[in-house]
Formats: structure tokens, sequence, C-alpha cells
């Protein structure tokens, strides 16, 4: 078995994904009478096909104990999918470049407090993997007619660590 050590989650290693969620180093203003800080523009939201419109959805989920072993990654080819944390447990995010084959080696990313996560239209990338404790998130993605999930098991599982 294959084994993918964890990195840290940074805008620089995830930008062929997606985008980081963050407060640091975000473009910001002040608004509400200065009372108030509006990080700005931080992803590309995406939504193509019939009847697409951007929504938002609540998820709690469980947390998943390390080390994990992945065997399947999925992607959305009509749109983008944010997820943005609710609580201070960090989450697992994984993704895998597409090759002609179809998704390569997967990448393991470990979220700091406060980051979330945008990730791109079509891009391969395992489910929600909450980590140390029950975890609550906001969902911005697709809704729309169409089939916008397709799902990519792999012959021998990968070990996260």
């Amino acid at each position: 078995m294959k084994t993918i050590d964890i990195r840290p989650l940074t805008r620089e290693a995830f930008a062929p994904f997606g985008e980081v969620l963050e407060t640091e180093g975000a473009p910001s203003f002040p608004i509400n009478a200065g009372k108030c800080v509006r990080y700005h523009d931080l992803a590309k939201i995406e939504t193509t096909g019939e009847k697409a419109r951007a929504m938002i959805s609540l998820l709690r989920g469980e947390p998943y104990r390390l080390p994990l072993e992945l065997t399947m990654v999925e992607r959305h080819p009509l749109g983008s999918q944010a997820f943005i944390p609710l609580s201070e447990h960090p989450f697992l995010v994984v993704v895998a470049e597409e090759t002609a084959d179809g998704p390569g080696q997967p990448i393991a990313f470990r979220t700091a407090p406060g980051q979330g996560v945008n990730i791109g239209r079509n891009v391969w990338h395992g489910i929600l993997t909450p980590l140390d404790g029950i975890s609550e998130f906001a969902v911005v993605d697709r809704g729309g007619e169409g089939i916008n999930l397709e799902e990519h098991f792999y012959g021998q599982p990968f070990l996260i660590r």
C-alpha cells in the first residue's frame, strides 16, 4: 500500500486545485461604519449546466481517525465546492491531479483553525474528512439539473498518515 504524508494547507500548495479560504493575507476592507472587516472575493464559485445555481448547505460530520485508507475520490464536473468550517477542528483535504488515466497520486492537506477550501470544478478530491471532533461546515456548491458527481475507485488503497 502506498502512503501519503499529510501536508499543511497553504494557498500556494493548493492553488492547482482551488482556493484556500482564510483571513490571513486575504484582501480586505472595513464595512459597517468601520465595525467589521470584509475579507473579499476569496474564491471563484463555479456553476454550469442546465438551471445551474449556487446553493448553501450545512453539514455535520463525525471525525475520522488517522491513519486512514483512501480508496476513492470524486469530482463535480458542473460546479465547485467550498467547505467553510464552523468549528475549530481541523479537517483533511485530499485532492488529485487529472492524468491521461484518470486521477493521479492523491495529495493530503490538513487545515489549520479557520481555514476552509474551495475545490475547483472538475477537480478530483476525497470526501469530507473532519479530524479531532464532530465538525460543522457551511458548504457552497452547485444546485440544478444534470449529473454533478463522478467517482473513481483506486485499484489499491492509499494510507494517509
